[in-house]
């Protein structure tokens, strides 16, 4: 598994980050060979730290963020999580990754039951700015809103994140 950790006003030290690589290595590396890419991220903001930590592999991305008042204890969260994501998920994981998925749990862990779908909603996209559609979302009381890119064309998404802050999912086109 490639290990990648990246720093934002915060400075680590190489202890940590060989604490950060052997964890991974140790906790994460039974769930997964060698393709895998994992990317933690480490900020901190009005004396909180917020780690996050996103796995990619097979078309499979896990991702977590807490946060603690030390990096540690953020970062460690994060490794649980994503572990309980995987642990609660194992039968779509299996299915979805195939061969590439070690079987590395123990046969208490309960199946997991198909999602139900309870609503389907159809609505005509119209093309609009990022801003536009923010204010369109904070006036339907929504926390996304999908839109027509007024720029690019392309369907995206835009959220609001636990910090307050809005994002926006566009497609790849590569």
């Amino acid at each position: 598994m490639t290990v990648n950790i990246t720093a934002k006003k915060i400075q680590i030290s190489q202890a940590f980050t060989d604490y950060v690589t052997k964890k991974i290595e140790s906790k994460l590396d039974r769930f997964f060979t060698g393709d895998a890419d994992c990317k933690v991220t480490l900020t901190e903001q009005k004396n909180m730290i917020t780690a996050e930590v996103t796995v990619r592999t097979a078309g499979l991305i896990f991702r977590s963020e807490q946060k603690a008042a030390d990096k540690n204890d953020a970062f460690d969260a994060c490794i649980d999580r994503i572990i309980r994501q995987i642990r609660k998920n194992k039968t779509k994981v299996e299915k979805q990754m195939h061969s590439t998925f070690v079987e590395a749990f123990d046969d208490s862990v309960e199946e997991q039951v198909d999602f139900e779908v309870v609503k389907h909603k159809k609505f005509k996209l119209r093309p609009m700015s990022t801003d536009e559609a923010i204010l369109q979302m904070n006036m339907l009381g929504h926390t996304f809103f999908m839109f027509k890119n007024a720029e690019t064309g392309a369907v995206n998404v835009v959220y609001k994140r636990d910090d307050d802050n809005y994002a926006v999912l566009e497609p790849d086109e590569n």
